[in-house]
């Protein structure tokens, strides 16, 4: 169940914002990351942003299976944290640059299934259509998929914010 989705540009606050959020409605909350420590300064991201989230929270590193990790660990936690869905994307596109788009655009309705029928969960996604148009076919590609797995996602969350200069807005709110 996607309860929410969360999104903006970067260093927006969408994370922050997915991590109160979670906190107010789940009791065990996990952290699905989907970002690699590929290279030292993403290491030292990672290792920053895994101590601000504290110990209530257990981190889950994942860069592609999101969906079938949260279902095998559905019985620990009650809700899940998953960011980001653009840092997925670009694992699933490193994996295979040259995969179609069609086979890209499978993966995500098939992940997005997966959400839709697993344990409660907040997204939080990248908004990276509102710069200029890359100059290299692999970033326009990435910006296209991005929007349209954005739009696919907020379709389906049951809530969906925007981000700006830290301050959450409401696109979508509970039916």
């Amino acid at each position: 169940m996607v309860v929410a989705l969360i999104g903006g540009g970067s260093r927006s606050g969408k994370s922050r914002f997915a991590l109160d959020y979670a906190e107010r409605r789940f009791t065990r909350p996990a952290f699905v990351a989907t970002a690699q420590a590929l290279d030292g300064e993403m290491r030292a991201r990672i290792a920053k942003h895994q101590a601000e989230r504290g110990a209530r929270w257990s981190t889950i590193e994942e860069p592609l299976a999101i969906g079938a990790v949260m279902r095998e660990n559905a019985g620990r936690f009650d809700g899940f944290v998953v960011d980001c869905l653009t840092l997925w994307l670009s694992n699933v596109l490193l994996a295979e640059p040259e995969v179609p788009a069609a086979a890209c655009d499978s993966a995500g309705e098939r992940m997005l299934d997966e959400l839709v029928s697993g344990p409660p969960c907040v997204l939080v996604t990248n908004e990276v259509g509102c710069g200029v148009v890359p100059e290299n076919a692999l970033a326009r590609r990435f910006r296209d998929l991005a929007g349209t797995l954005n739009q696919r996602t907020a379709a389906v969350a049951e809530e969906v914010y925007w981000m700006a200069f830290g301050i959450p807005m409401t696109v979508k709110a509970r039916k």
